[in-house]
């Protein structure tokens, strides 16, 4: 696959935030991919763009004849495309032209984008559904200081967890009018509900599920001066105290699946709270931040057993791969994740099939992250 032209730019999010979309023209035809935005970034991701979104526009189509020469093949072919890139554009710009690539390499192949990175695949993610939301991603003022309550069925049948996900969101919905007498049905950045009920009522909410719980703590975002700082109601918890409080959730809500519920620099009680719960998933997102070597230290700290993989974090589907290869390697679950601000992009669900990722986290309603979900139902018919 040869590439004619290369072009770009800026589209909205679900957020209606600015984000980018490339194009490229080539023998195959025409392709596009667009990238999504994060509110609630890690300290250690890489940066979305190299100086601003409008300069990484005009540098696409700049870099445009670096790549009239070059003969795409095979997924690892786009390793020569982040050399030419490399410190030319931000990550958020190199997501979204390796997807469009990989799109035209699929149609020239007549593949599609899964197989040319696992054409062997068949083991299909559980799905995570962000139920009720907090933190950076609820605009309101009174809210639970957790950024996201999921839930995870227990079915690895993409189809069956998409609908009994959204039915037990339209159940919740009713118990929390009941709870929540300010509760207007709003929705937050990820179309979960938004609600001024604190984490343990909100957890007491979700229990009467009876499906496995999640919580995305995002602990970095109230953590401040050797403290979490919560809001509802205020008060400061200690690192001890946070560590206990924690522990006592995980065992009082039966919870599953617990992402960041330390500051992203403190490797030491991630791996204190895997070892009290090595049945449990403690999770990294902004401990990692999809980077390699972030991954290795946690490895030899023995700081977690699941790893959040988002693509545009990172901005290198190579690295993407030798992630999800070391992760796989040291037996660590991987989970492929959306953004707060997402497009109707659908090639993440290719890429976690691919990869063969044992989770994907993806909201359960809202048209940017239903897209998402059916990419990955409609694999699985054709697989199965």
């Amino acid at each position: 696959m040869k590439i004619s032209e290369v072009s770009a730019k800026t589209i909205l999010d679900s957020r209606k935030e600015k984000t980018i979309l490339v194009s490229i023209k080539t023998n195959a035809g025409e392709f596009s991919a667009s990238a999504p935005n994060g509110k609630s970034t890690g300290k250690y991701e890489a940066k979305s763009y190299n100086k601003n979104l409008d300069g990484d526009v005009k540098t696409i189509k700049q870099l445009g004849e670096y790549f009239s020469k070059e003969i795409f093949e095979k997924f690892d072919d786009l390793k020569r495309v982040e050399d030419i890139c490399e410190n030319q554009i931000g990550a958020n710009s190199v997501f979204a032209f390796e997807s469009a690539i990989l799109k035209a390499l699929a149609s020239e192949k007549k593949k599609e984008v899964w197989e040319l990175i696992n054409p062997n695949g068949r083991r299909f993610p559980r799905l995570v559904g962000n139920c009720i939301g907090g933190g950076k991603h609820s605009k309101s003022e009174k809210k639970p200081n957790f950024q996201e309550f999921e839930i995870i069925p227990d079915t690895k049948n993409v189809g069956k967890a998409f609908e009994l996900s959204k039915k037990i969101k339209k159940d919740v919905k009713v118990i929390i009018h009941r709870e929540d007498k300010k509760f207007n049905e709003e929705r937050n950045d990820e179309d979960a509900w938004m609600t001024a009920l604190n984490e343990k009522e909100v957890l007491d909410i979700l229990k009467k599920t009876n499906v496995p719980l999640g919580i995305d703590i995002a602990a970095s975002s109230f953590y401040k001066r050797k403290n979490y700082n919560y809001t509802n109601p205020i008060l400061k918890r200690s690192l001890e105290e946070q560590f206990f409080y924690v522990s006592n959730l995980i065992k009082n809500f039966n919870i599953l699946y617990v992402e960041d519920p330390f500051d992203e620099n403190d490797f030491e009680s991630f791996a204190r709270l895997l070892k009290r719960f090595p049945d449990r998933l403690i999770v990294g997102d902004d401990l990692t931040t999809t980077n390699l070597k972030r991954l290795e230290k946690a490895i030899k700290m023995k700081s977690i057993n699941a790893i959040i993989v988002k693509p545009n974090q990172i901005g290198s589907l190579i690295e993407v791969k030798e992630v999800c290869e070391l992760a796989k390697k040291n037996n660590i679950k991987i989970v492929f994740s959306h953004r707060s601000g997402e497009t109707e992009e659908t090639i993440l669900a290719d890429l976690a099939f691919g990869f063969q990722a044992d989770f994907f986290k993806c909201g359960i309603t809202g048209r940017e992250r239903e897209v998402k979900i059916k990419r990955l139902v409609e694999i699985e018919k054709e697989v199965k």
